[in-house]
């Protein structure tokens, strides 16, 4: 789950974009039960919104139809207006057809009451109202819907179709209005000994943010003998990751001692697809998001010379033994770096070249937080 910005309002994901497409599919199978035996309905789509959502509909219904489009009002703003133009679109003799109406949202019901009074006139065989999006606090009459795919509260919704003053329509979730996020939030990414412990030490005093090392935390909780503590102990000592469930336990318990701050610098987490998600959804609860990921890009072989002279000082079971190191380095290129990826779908993934000097390093990740 993500939160984006559209003009000037920030908008949270409501509806993954699977839940959209079960939510269509279950309509679909509801709308073919009804419909009599080699009955060919006509689909109308109530554009711009339906348009999405018309296309998936009927792609989903795989049997014979019809589809044509027509025009009705639009949102200006993120409110509902109450004047509704014409219908534009139907040129065809529609009369003794049983004709499905494919609306994107029905809120105070205003543009259906429209519709009803329009299509009085076509002597239609039948008339049935699908709405992918139905808000029933505001809505105003007594005419009679026969699909909904969703109830929702009254809140202003984009994606799928549905926009903002424009924008928003090619999103393929739906996301719902929210608060601007306060938060500068970055992942600071990078395989074993690319420095971003370093960097996000000189990083988070220069943009006044806190730092969240994994390494940190664990060895906090392992001095301490916590039961969280021993058991990524285990863990460590046999050069694997530890296990998610823990991983985000911990780190949830670090984000909550730090009320109002300006942000965080994760180094070291999320180390797993689950565990971007999981952050994505602790941060959406609160209103705030993932800025963006930042990684340092370093060859392996650098690397692994790195943490064996890193080993020499600093008292690590898994940074002196090369065994251990390249199981580390196995566990990342299986399974943490698939985080590229799910960071580049939501353009929100900065590669960074990662060898040089401190400094040098610092400028680059600088130019990169900058724009975040």
């Amino acid at each position: 789950m993500k939160i984006v910005k559209l003009h000037d309002l920030y908008f949270k994901e409501l509806l993954s974009k699977k839940e959209v497409a079960q939510i269509v599919k279950r309509m679909v199978a509801t709308v073919k039960k009804d419909l009599p035996e080699g009955e060919v309905p006509l689909f109308i789509g109530i554009l711009n919104g339906c348009f999405v959502f018309a296309a998936d509909f009927i792609r989903a219904f795989n049997a014979d139809c019809e589809i044509s489009f027509v025009k009705l009002a639009s949102y200006e703003g993120t409110s509902s207006t109450d004047k509704v133009k014409k219908l534009i679109g139907i040129n065809e003799d529609i009369s003794g057809r049983t004709v499905v109406i494919l609306e994107d949202i029905i809120d105070t019901g205003t543009t259906l009451q429209e519709i009803y009074e329009i299509f009085k006139t076509k002597k239609l065989k039948q008339l049935k109202i699908a709405t992918l999006f139905f808000k029933p606090e505001v809505y105003k009459k007594e005419l009679p819907i026969d699909y909904i795919g969703k109830n929702i509260e009254d809140a202003f919704i984009v994606g799928y179709g549905l926009d903002y003053n424009g924008y928003g329509r090619n999103l393929p979730a739906v996301y719902q209005l929210t608060t601007q996020p306060k938060m500068k939030n970055i992942v600071l990414f990078g395989p074993p000994g690319a420095g971003k412990g370093t960097q996000a030490t000189i990083l988070k005093d220069k943009y006044n943010l806190v730092h969240i090392s994994t390494g940190d935390v664990f060895r906090f909780n392992i001095k301490n003998e916590t039961e969280l503590g021993l058991l990524a102990k285990k863990y460590i000592d046999g050069g694997d990751l530890v296990p998610d469930e823990v991983t985000i336990n911990m780190l949830k318990a670090e984000i909550e001692k730090n009320v109002g701050v300006n942000g965080f610098i994760f180094d070291g987490f999320p180390r797993t697809e689950s565990q971007a998600e999981a952050l994505d959804q602790f941060l959406l609860e609160k209103g705030e998001r993932i800025n963006g990921m930042v990684a340092l890009e370093v060859p392996e072989n650098l690397l692994v010379e790195r943490i064996l002279e890193r080993g020499k000082t600093s008292g690590r079971s898994d940074d002196n033994d090369e065994e251990k190191i390249k199981n580390r380095f196995n566990e990342y290129n299986t399974k943490t770096a698939v985080l590229k990826d799910f960071y580049e779908e939501r353009g929100s993934y900065y590669g960074i070249d990662g060898v040089g000097s401190i400094n040098e390093i610092t400028a680059r990740l600088s130019e990169v937080f900058d724009k975040l």
